[in-house]
């Protein structure tokens, strides 16, 4: 794809193969014409550091993907392109069922954490609204690696593969790696290989990172620091879980500490909503 959005050249095909896409869907009725849809479309380049930039970047490679299948025909066939090899090869890449499975899970995987990557970057949180996000996101990356949640990616990953008339694997034969040697796979299956080793492997690989950055002290740590927000003068405040908060730092909060603590905390709060100038 950086192949592609690098040269001016390309880009230029790439939208001439968009629009006969566009024209000849229009034509058969797969889609419907009018003011505001259908609207061109670019490969937008990944950023390192947003991965909002690449869920916006998998999801046009998928919603593109018969334009870019035919720009790649195009460089192939054309005898000024140098780069025609490496066209077949990325084209023979393109046009597996690996290509597409893969591209359709890091689609729904990214999906579901959108939002909360959205909302961790965001420069004012909402903690609250964070850590829910965050329960939710486990909830249906978890949703996702059972039986209904698989059966339901496969489905729409073949209905993906028999518009675009690409071979379907049998889920029971032997799996055939694309663009790697056979003996890395012996005697593997196609139902072992897409679904366990990429579709509950990358999965529980996402799960094992929300559960590492986010776990429930973490959390508890997230939720007790809300409460030293001093607005409306300090409404969210509570003397129980900010001793809880102070339980978190042992070093800096003896057990002598935290008796002292409980009534410190009482009367500063009382000190500071009493404040006129604080309420202003």
């Amino acid at each position: 794809m950086t192949a592609i959005g690098n040269s001016c050249k390309r880009l230029q095909l790439l939208r001439a193969a968009q629009a006969e896409e566009v024209i000849e869907a229009v034509e058969l009725g797969e889609i419907e014409s009018g003011r505001g849809l259908n609207q061109e479309m670019g490969l937008a380049r990944p950023a390192d550091t947003r991965w909002g930039s690449h869920y916006k970047t998998i999801q046009h490679v998928i919603l593109m993907y018969r334009s870019i299948r035919r720009l790649f025909q195009q460089i192939i066939d054309d005898p000024e392109y140098k780069e025609s090899l490496e066209a077949q090869i990325a084209l023979y890449s393109f046009e597996s069922f690996e290509f597409v499975f893969l591209a359709h899970l890091l689609d729904t995987i990214l999906g579901y954490t959108d939002d909360l990557n959205c909302a961790l970057q965001k420069r004012h949180q909402d903690i609250l609204n964070a850590v829910s996000l965050i329960s939710l996101t486990k909830t249906q990356l978890e949703l996702l690696r059972e039986d209904d949640g698989w059966k339901k990616f496969l489905a729409d990953v073949t209905s993906f593969c028999v518009k675009r008339k690409i071979v379907v694997p049998k889920m029971d034969c032997r799996y055939n790696s694309v663009g790697r040697s056979k003996r890395y796979y012996v005697k593997l299956i196609n139902y072992h290989r897409f679904k366990v080793d990429m579709f509950l492997g990358v999965i529980g690989r996402q799960l094992k990172e929300l559960n590492d950055r986010f776990d429930e002290v973490n959390t508890d740590m997230l939720i007790c620091m809300l409460l030293i927000n001093p607005k409306d003068s300090f409404a969210s405040f509570d003397k129980d879980n900010l001793v809880k908060l102070a339980k978190f730092y042992p070093k800096d909060f003896s057990i002598t500490n935290l008796r002292c603590l409980t009534y410190q905390l009482g009367n500063f709060i009382a000190d500071m909503r009493g404040d006129k100038d604080l309420a202003k």
